[in-house]
């Protein structure tokens, strides 16, 4: 029987590399995601790996599709055994003029959506001897550029909420993990209408102690790992995933 990953946000970009990782590796992917046309590409994909997988539309700041989505995970595949909480949206605007429903949004789609799927595929997980939570975070949780403030404001809060719910769920054999990504090129990862291919500077590169920008592989293999019993020991952690860029001192000539 396979076991079962949850990909939410997970038809383009990140989300889309980390399904099609875990179907690689053998798992049954079902991914949640707003846009329909990139699911279906999706889907394609999958079946052309020779993978089982489900797409479903769901938006992850609405309670009721979150809570239709994951029955039908448990309806169709009977368990989920790792959720990987992908989907996030961006919403920058002046800091002074940032209207306060454009801020809840935000906070609704990546912080609260995250807690909200984590609960839910946590009853599950507490039914069958535990499972893997990894939690998309990000590097503007501890950086910002100006005007990001929801957006750094609900990474912060998805940190924070990992360790928390790493401490609540270790007792049922669940670990809860976070990564924070840096700048991890997705536009090749794109559905085939707004796929561009990538051009990056050598400025880009140097910023970069590893050398080159991210990409979305990178982010994959370390969901993978995560998720699996190698990393059985690691719990609460949040892993900068950024090739050094956090930690470059850049000085301006």
């Amino acid at each position: 029987m396979h076991k079962v990953a949850v990909v939410t946000g997970g038809a383009q970009g990140i989300g889309k590399a980390i399904a099609l990782e875990f179907i690689k590796a053998g798992y049954a992917v079902a991914v949640a995601d707003t846009d329909i046309e990139a699911g279906s590409e999706l889907t394609r994909d999958i079946r052309d790996l020779g993978g089982t997988g489900l797409f479903a539309p769901c938006h992850i700041g609405k309670t009721d599709e979150t809570e239709r989505f994951f029955k039908l995970v448990l309806e169709d595949f009977g368990r989920i055994d790792v959720l990987i909480n992908n989907a996030g949206i961006g919403r920058g605007g002046s800091m002074l003029e940032l209207p306060l429903e454009r801020f809840e949004q935000v906070l609704n789609v990546n912080l609260r959506g995250t807690f909200h799927a984590s609960q839910l595929a946590a009853r599950a997980m507490t039914q069958q001897g535990g499972g893997a939570i990894v939690n998309m975070a990000s590097t503007r949780a501890f950086m910002s550029e100006a005007d990001t403030e929801a957006y750094a404001a609900s990474k912060g809060g998805i940190v924070a909420l990992t360790h928390a719910m790493a401490v609540s769920l270790g007792p049922y054999g669940i670990r809860v993990n976070a990564i924070s990504p840096g700048w991890i090129e997705t536009r090749d990862w794109q559905k085939t209408a707004n796929r561009q291919k990538p051009i990056h500077s050598e400025q880009d590169r140097l910023q970069h102690p590893a050398g080159r920008v991210g990409t979305p592989h990178d982010i994959a293999s370390a969901c993978l790992y995560l998720a699996s019993s190698k990393a059985g020991f690691i719990t609460g952690q949040n892993w900068v995933i950024d090739g050094g860029m956090t930690v470059k001192m850049i000085y301006e000539e």
